[in-house]
């Protein structure tokens, strides 16, 4: 049974119409849902499928507590070797979440680090990210790194710079020595 990551950035609690016949391609399909809970597009969805009574959906949680599960569904808590809730404590999760699904449906502002890093987790992989870029209100289908670099374009040179120093995105993309660049 495929195995589908949704999620997103914490900005976007809201599914439009495009995103939501999205998630209904999932349903149909009966692919197992794997989300955390976050607020924002992580509750959003959770909120959507538990209005549909959709069954097959695993919460992903770091530590023993989840902040959201709307439909108390199965919950995998994963631990982390982090004390403080920061970024890195609960990126732990979202890695295992994206290692155990075939692909990925990700929500992304072009701002959220947390969901930059998932979309090159499952592009490490070998995986699949269909993304949703709210700033364009596009869904973009993800193969590759060079995919993604085209993505990139799309975000201006200072979030272009943090990405690449908190994610080291120019090494994980293969640039060698290129920097990251909308040029």
């Amino acid at each position: 049974m495929m195995k589908v990551v949704v999620g997103g950035s914490r900005k976007i609690a809201k599914l439009n119409k495009d995103i939501r016949g999205r998630v209904d391609d999932i349903l149909k399909k009966g692919h197992v849902v794997l989300i955390g809970d976050a607020n924002g597009a992580d509750k959003a969805m959770q909120q959507y499928f538990s209005e549909k009574h959709y069954p097959s959906v695993i919460v992903y949680c770091t530590g023993t507590t989840c902040r959201n599960n709307l439909g108390k569904w199965p919950v995998v808590n994963v631990q982390s070797a982090r004390t403080s809730k920061d970024f890195a404590y609960y990126a732990v999760k979202d890695q295992q979440m994206c290692q155990e699904a075939n692909y990925g449906f990700l929500l992304w502002d072009g701002k959220s680090k947390g969901t930059l890093n998932n979309i090159l987790s499952l592009l490490e992989n070998s995986k699949q990210a269909f993304v949703y870029f709210s700033p364009k209100r596009l869904l973009i289908k993800l193969l590759s790194a060079r995919d993604l670099t085209h993505l990139l374009k799309n975000c201006d040179q200072e979030s272009l710079a943090y990405f690449d120093k908190t994610l080291q995105i120019s090494e994980r993309l293969n640039l060698g020595q290129r920097q990251l660049s909308l040029v």
